[in-house]
């Protein structure tokens, strides 16, 4: 088993039930392991784990952790612009704070940036240099 993937993030948010509806919105299925303070959101080959900030920074030792604190953001990444457009548009519908509207950037690619209710940041791209696999997984293989 190569020790270098991820599994499981896990993100501290306020409202455990708010961010359930949040994620179920944008696909996300909520597994039946959950409890009220966690949540288990079930994606493709990752799990997203929304547990109570107050328990996790409880838990970690860290001391107070700002709401979407840290310089790090998670991505989406789609088949081209217009899935881009959409999955944007329904991640605002779902309470999503618009930050950039997807748009055309500078390395070739298309992309915007929404914070989740907790204030977490999302990238939801298009790549044209990277290959997607059936399962919308990114493909970095080398072509043999």
């Amino acid at each position: 088993m190569n020790p270098a993937r991820i599994t499981l993030v896990t993100l501290g948010v306020e409202d455990v039930a708010r961010s359930v509806a949040f994620y179920e919105a944008l696909g996300w299925q909520k597994s039946s392991d959950s409890v009220e303070r966690t949540a288990f959101m079930i994606g493709e080959g990752i799990v997203l784990s929304l547990w109570n900030r107050d328990d996790m920074t409880a838990d970690g030792g860290e001391g107070e952790l700002a709401p979407g604190s840290g310089s790090m953001a998670l991505a989406v990444n789609f088949d081209g612009p217009d899935a881009v457009d959409a999955f944007y548009g329904r991640a605002v519908a779902a309470g999503a704070s618009p930050v950039k509207p997807p748009s055309k950037v500078f390395w070739g690619g298309y992309s915007g940036n929404f914070r989740d209710p907790d204030g977490h940041l999302w990238e939801v791209a298009h790549n044209p240099f990277w290959r997607l696999d059936e399962a919308g997984r990114i493909d970095l293989a080398e072509a043999s």
